[in-house]
């Protein structure tokens, strides 16, 4: 059995230990990146979200078209009244 490694001076830790807290944290980036990539692919699917959201959706088409249409008529109004 190999003799623990020694403490460089009291409060720091040996270059092992430095090692292996960065290929830890090493790890856990890599983890984290795969994660936060995943979520990304969620948010940024539009087909997904127009699904989920397929009422929200709807309403604002319906909206959007009564003021296009009416701002079209108003337009097309003025224009005949010339």
């Amino acid at each position: 059995m190999s003799p623990a490694p020694r403490q460089i001076a009291s409060g720091q830790r040996t270059p092992q230990e430095i090692r292996a807290s960065i290929e830890s944290n090493r790890m856990q980036l890599g983890e984290a990146i795969a994660q936060l990539r995943a979520e990304v692919t969620v948010a940024t699917d539009w087909r997904r979200q127009i699904e989920a959201h397929k009422k929200q959706v709807l309403i604002g088409a319906a909206v959007a078209g009564f003021v296009i249409g009416g701002g079209l008529a108003i337009i097309t109004r003025r224009r005949g009244n010339r």
